[in-house]
C-alpha cells in the first residue's frame, strides 16, 4: 500500500500549489511510486518476462565475455581495448538498472518502488547512459590518434592519459547524474503515484509534479543538451578529421585498411544514437507515455545487447581472443 501524508490548505492559497487541482484541498507527499510497464495484458506478461530475462542475460554474458577476452588476452592490452572493455562495463551498469526491476516486478505482480529506490535507479540510470556516451567519444578521439598521428599514438596514448580518461568520463557523468537528482529533489508534492514506464524517468516525475516545473524542466534539458551535444560535437570531429585523413592515403587497401578499424565503433555510435534520438522524436510527435517507454527498449535493452556481437563479429582480433579464451576454458 501507498504510505502517504496529507494536510490541509486554504483554499485561497491552494492554487500556488497545484493549479491542475484547484477542486482539491490536500496535497499528497509520497513514500512509493508504481510503475506502469510496458503492458497491463495478463496475456502477454509471461511472454515479456521471458523476452527480456532472456535479452538481459544475452547483454551481461556478452559484455561480460568481451571483458574478460580484453584482460586474458595480452594481445588486447591496447587503448582501444580498454575503452572497449569499459563500454562494456558501462552497458552491465546501464541495463541492470532497469531490466532487472523491470522483471521482478512482472514475475511478483508488484510495480511499487519506494521514493528513495527510485531517485536511486534514476541515479545510475544517468550516471551510466552518459557514461556511454562520454566512452564512445573517448573511443572516437583514439582513433582520430591512431589513423591521423599514427607515429605519435604510444606517446599521446598512454596507460596514465587513457586512465585518466575514462575517470574524467565516469566523474562528469557522475556530476549530470547528481544534477538531475538535485532537480528531483526539489519536487515535493505530486498530483499521482503512477508513473507511465518500466523505469524511473525524470521527465516523468516532473510531469507529476504539483508544482510549477518549468525552471526544473529548462534546467534538465539544458543539462541533458549539454551532456549530449559535447561527447557527439566530438565523434563528430573526430571523423570529420578520420575521414580527411583517409582520403588523402593513395591506396585503396590502404584506405579500407584504416577504414576498417573504425567500423564496429561507428557501427555502434550510429545504433546508439539513433535509436536514442529516434525514442526523442517518436515521443515528442506521438506524446503518450506508453508509446515512449516501448520505444526506451531499444537503447536501453537493444542497443547494449547488441554492442558485444557487433565488435566481436567485425573484429578478428576479439574473435582470436574469443577462441583462446573458450580452449583454455574447455
Amino acid at each position: 500500500m501507498t504510505e502517504s501524508y496529507s494536510f490541509m490548505i486554504p483554499q485561497s492559497l491552494y492554487h500556488l500549489w497545484c493549479p491542475s487541482y484547484i477542486e482539491q484541498q490536500n496535497l499528497t507527499s509520497v513514500s512509493e511510486f508504481f510503475l506502469t510497464g510496458l503492458s497491463d495484458d495478463p496475456e502477454l506478461q509471461p511472454l515479456l518476462f521471458g523476452l527480456f530475462l532472456s535479452m538481459y542475460l544475452v547483454t551481461v554474458l556478452g559484455n561480460l565475455l568481451i571483458i574478460l577476452a580484453v584482460s586474458c588476452d595480452s594481445h588486447l592490452h591496447t587503448p582501444m581495448y580498454f575503452f572497449l572493455s569499459n563500454l562494456s562495463l558501462a552497458d552491465i551498469g546501464f541495463t541492470s538498472t532497469t531490466i532487472p526491476k523491470m522483471i521482478l516486478g512482472i514475475q511478483t505482480q508488484n510495480r511499487a518502488i519506494s521514493y528513495v529506490g527510485c531517485l536511486t535507479q534514476m541515479s545510475f540510470f544517468m550516471l551510466f547512459g552518459c557514461l556511454d556516451s562520454l566512452l564512445l567519444a573517448v573511443m572516437a578521439y583514439d582513433r582520430f590518434v591512431a589513423i591521423c598521428h599514427p607515429l605519435h599514438y604510444m606517446v599521446i596514448m598512454n596507460p596514465r592519459f587513457c586512465g585518466l580518461l575514462v575517470l574524467a568520463s565516469f566523474f562528469i557523468s557522475l556530476l549530470v547524474s547528481q544534477m538531475h537528482n538535485s532537480i528531483v529533489l526539489q519536487l515535493t508534492y505530486f498530483k499521482d503515484v503512477e508513473i507511465s514506464h518500466f523505469f524511473c524517468d525524470p521527465s516523468q516525475l516532473l510531469n507529476l509534479a504539483c508544482s510549477d516545473t518549468s525552471t526544473n524542466n529548462i534546467v534538465m534539458y539544458f543539462v541533458g543538451a549539454i551532456s549530449g551535444f559535447l561527447p557527439i560535437s566530438g565523434i563528430f570531429f573526430s571523423y570529420y578529421k578520420i575521414v580527411s585523413s583517409i582520403l588523402r592515403v593513395p591506396s585503396a587497401g590502404g584506405k579500407y585498411k584504416a577504414f576498417s578499424t573504425c567500423g564496429s565503433h561507428l557501427s555502434v555510435v550510429c545504433l546508439f544514437y539513433g535509436t536514442g534520438l529516434g525514442v526523442y522524436l517518436s515521443s515528442a510527435v506521438s506524446r503518450s507515455p506508453r508509446k515512449g517507454a516501448v520505444a526506451s527498449v531499444v537503447y536501453t535493452v537493444v542497443t547494449p545487447m547488441l554492442n558485444p556481437f557487433i565488435y566481436s563479429l567485425r573484429n578478428r582480433d576479439i574473435k582470436r581472443a574469443m577462441r583462446r579464451l573458450f580452449s583454455n576454458t574447455i
